[in-house]
């Protein structure tokens, strides 16, 4: 089992994680929005700072980051050949630095794509939020279910 801590906040992030789990037939993922209540009490081992800079995994009780949660996820659901190249020599060091970026940017790039595309910036199910990004109030600032 591969619990994958995300950004719920990120729509973009959000977006991706859907996909994968749409592709999650043997029910081999498990989703964890690092901003949900009680994260801390839940998995203490997991820093949401860090969380919030780097992709953070759990595979086997080994902690996995960044780009390595990826290949690992969609490697798990039969996809893997879409991300085989994140590890070949000179892609794996170029991807990886596009990452990096792409995660310390990751609020702004999702905006536009949200923008353009319509991308959910909530995950609601049967009218329930299950995300933890989901707005109770429209002053709630920290982006948390009160």
């Amino acid at each position: 089992m591969l619990t994958i801590f995300y950004d719920g906040n990120c729509p973009l992030c959000l977006a991706e994680m859907n996909h994968l789990k749409k592709h999650d037939k043997a029910f081999l993922i498990n989703l964890v929005d690092i901003h949900q209540q009680n994260f801390t009490t839940l998995y203490p081992t997991i820093n949401v700072d860090d969380a919030m800079k780097i992709l953070h995994g759990l595979y086997n009780d080994q902690l996995l980051l960044g780009l390595e949660v990826t290949h690992r996820a969609w490697t798990l659901v039969g996809k893997g050949f879409w991300v085989a190249p994140l590890n070949w020599p000179v892609v794996k060091t170029l991807s990886h630095w596009v990452y990096l970026v792409m995660a310390k940017y990751r609020h702004q790039i999702s905006a536009f794509f949200a923008k353009i595309f319509g991308l959910p910036t909530t995950q609601f199910i049967s009218g329930k939020c299950i995300s933890g990004t989901c707005y109770d109030k429209s002053t709630n600032t920290d982006n948390r279910r009160k």
